[in-house]
C-alpha cells in the first residue's frame, strides 16, 4: 500500500543509495525514516528551531537553514526532491518558484514528488478551529496544475492516501499543530477550554480512548519535461 512518502518512492526507485531533498524537513522525522532506508539525505527549512531539532532527530543528515524558493545547491544535485505538507506554507506568490526551485536541482531523470493536505477530513477541520488553511491548500494545488501545463514537467503519477495521527488528548494534538507553526499560540491561549473540547468534539476515537484525526493527502509524482532537461545543463 502507497500510503506514506517513503512508498512513494519505493514505487518508483530503490531507496539505498538515492540522494534525497526534503524541502521544509520540519523536525526531521522524515529525514531520519529515510535515512534507516539508506537513503543520503540533505533538509532545509527557513526555520532555525527546525533545522536544530531535525539535526538531533536525523544525526546522518545534513540539514541548512534556506527557504524552498532559493535553494543552496547547484543544478543537478538530487535524484528526488520530496516537498512533504510544506508547499502550501510558501507564500502564494513564490509557490511556483519553490516547484521550479525543486525541479532545478535534481538531475535530468529525477523525481519532484509534492505530498499537499487537501481541504477535507477531520484534521483539516480540527485544524480549521485555529487557522483555515483553505486558501493555501487550494493555491498549492493551484500552483502544481499551473507548473504542470507549462510542458517543462511530466506528471507521472496523481492519487491520494489518507494520513491518519493518533493523539492522547487534544492538547498533544495542538501542541503539534503549534510546533509546525509558532504563531498558533495565540489563538490557541485565548481559545482554551472551548477549544480543546471542540478538537475532541471532532476526533474519532480509538483504541483505549485515543483520538484519531484523518487526513487526506494528494500526491504528484514529477519528472523533468525534454525543455526542463534541456534548461538544467
Amino acid at each position: 500500500m502507497v500510503d506514506s512518502p517513503l512508498a512513494v518512492i519505493r514505487s518508483f526507485r530503490q531507496v539505498e543509495g538515492l540522494r534525497i531533498l526534503d524541502v521544509g524537513c520540519g523536525n526531521g522525522r522524515l529525514a531520519r525514516e529515510l535515512i534507516a532506508a539508506g537513503a543520503d539525505v540533505w533538509g532545509i527549512d527557513p526555520e532555525p528551531t527546525a533545522i536544530h531539532t531535525a539535526r538531533e532527530t536525523a544525526s546522518g543528515g545534513k540539514f541548512t537553514i534556506a527557504s524552498a524558493e532559493a535553494l543552496p545547491f547547484a543544478s543537478g544535485s538530487f535524484d528526488v526532491a520530496l516537498m512533504v505538507n510544506s508547499l502550501h506554507h510558501v507564500a502564494e506568490p513564490l509557490m511556483s518558484v519553490a516547484l521550479r526551485e525543486s525541479v532545478r536541482v535534481l538531475d535530468d531523470d529525477g523525481l519532484l514528488i509534492v505530498v499537499e493536505p487537501l481541504t477535507s477530513g477531520n484534521f483539516f477541520e480540527a485544524l480549521r478551529l485555529v487557522e483555515d488553511e483553505t486558501v493555501v491548500r487550494h493555491a498549492a494545488q493551484a500552483a502544481i496544475e499551473a507548473e504542470l501545463s507549462n510542458g517543462d514537467l511530466k506528471l507521472a503519477k496523481t492519487y491520494t492516501y489518507v494520513r491518519t495521527e493518533t493523539y492522547s488528548s487534544p492538547e498533544q494534538f495542538l501542541d503539534r499543530i503549534v510546533a509546525v507553526d509558532p504563531t498558533r499560540i495565540e489563538v490557541v491561549s485565548r481559545l482554551g477550554s472551548n477549544l480543546k473540547s471542540a478538537v475532541l468534539a471532532s476526533a474519532r476515537r480509538g483504541a483505549g480512548e485515543s483520538l484519531l484525526f484523518d487526513q487526506p493527502m494528494k500526491v504528484h509524482v514529477i519528472e523533468r519535461g525534454p525543455a526542463s532537461k534541456i534548461h538544467s545543463r
